[in-house]
């Protein structure tokens, strides 16, 4: 190994050590140096795999080596499993000299074992059993509650207010009785002026609405 080699893998190992003091100990790093596979493992900051210097390069790693070296990239964020079942978060450096040689490789592991259990506890707090049917919304005055139901009814028309159809216009005020929009005073004010209709317009297109539901309704 020569000195700009050396050099890389110093700095390599410092960072290992400084990174795993930062992450605490769910993080391990390994450092190889490819001049032999056989026992690459030249350091080890961390204890998640269990391994010692002087182990020898992954399979990740070999497959990789298989490749004509301009096509060699560093590996982020995948999926290992340690021998004591602790699912890890991967990310593999390769370390290249003043050639572009690749000489050898950092590769950090992280121990989301724990994280992933968090996860799924998390989940089944967030999990709603009328997710899709029952929402609601939180607002500061009545003025919003009567735009937002407005808004929400009108956005299932895809078009301007003003070139609705009357059987469309009608249609709006049924879905807007159907959300309780006419429970609130001035809503029916709102409406017409949306609609551009008179809010005796609006107090029709109810009666006739309500008039139907009654008629299904016996």
């Amino acid at each position: 190994m020569n000195h700009t080699q050396q050099s890389i893998f110093d700095q390599a190992i410092r960072t290992a050590d400084m990174l795993v003091k930062m992450l605490g100990k769910e993080c391990e790093i390994a450092i190889h140096d490819f001049s032999d596979l056989e026992q690459s493992l030249i350091h080890l900051a961390g204890t998640i795999t269990e391994r010692k210097v002087g182990a020898p390069i992954t399979d990740l790693v070999l497959q990789e080596l298989k490749k004509p070296a301009a096509q060699i990239k560093d590996i982020a964020n995948y999926k290992t499993v340690s021998s004591k079942g602790y699912v890890l978060k991967s990310s593999t450096v390769f370390l290249r000299d003043a050639e572009d040689q690749i000489i050898g490789a950092m590769c950090i592991n992280l121990n989301v074992s724990h994280l992933i259990t968090i996860q799924n506890q998390l989940q089944q707090l967030v999990q709603f059993e009328h997710e899709e049917s029952d929402k609601e919304s939180f607002y500061s005055t009545v003025q919003e509650v009567i735009a937002n139901l407005v808004s929400q009814v009108l956005n299932g028309f895809n078009k301007a207010p003003s070139l609705l159809e009357t059987e469309e216009k009608i249609e709006c005020v049924r879905l807007l009785e159907q959300k309780g929009t006419f429970l609130i005073k001035g809503s029916i004010e709102y409406v017409a002026g949306t609609l551009g209709v008179s809010r005796f317009t609006v107090y029709n297109y109810l009666q006739k609405i309500r008039a139907d539901t009654m008629l299904h309704l016996n």
